[in-house]
């Protein structure tokens, strides 16, 4: 898989966070990797699996980001696939030097125009803008 491709499939595990109890989350994380449509190498399912261990257990560290430069915007304000989207792409911004800023921001653009509404690329882009001036 790509890294985008892998990109998108942590944002679609850490979308079922919002919708179940964290207890359930060792259960939902393996009927996602049961999906029959696609096939997971071991390689693939390890760093889904990490990147999204660690994003789940960085949340309350990355809203707090979120709305400290999300001026105005609360968490029940903010749809959940964005708020799921902003929490990505903060963590890749925040916490892995391994992915550069710009691409982050971008490839949390293309996520947004994907999965989110009419406007929710430019609003993404727009608050994401405030990580990458610093």
């Amino acid at each position: 898989m790509t890294r985008t491709e892998l990109r998108e499939c942590v944002f679609k595990l850490l979308f079922r966070v919002e919708f179940n109890e964290p207890e359930d989350m060792a259960q939902q994380k393996e009927l996602f990797f049961r999906d029959e449509e696609v096939s997971y190498s071991e390689k693939d399912q390890a760093y889904i699996s990490a990147k999204f261990e660690d994003i789940k257990a960085m949340i309350p560290e990355l809203d707090e980001a979120l709305f400290a430069k999300a001026e105005g915007w609360t968490k029940n304000r903010i749809g959940k696939v964005e708020l799921t989207i902003f929490r990505l792409a903060i963590y890749e911004i925040l916490k892995d030097d391994s992915v550069p800023t710009g691409v982050a921001i971008n490839e949390a653009v293309e996520l947004a125009k994907k999965y989110g509404q009419d406007n929710s690329g430019s609003f993404v882009n727009g608050v994401l803008a405030k990580f990458a001036a610093e």
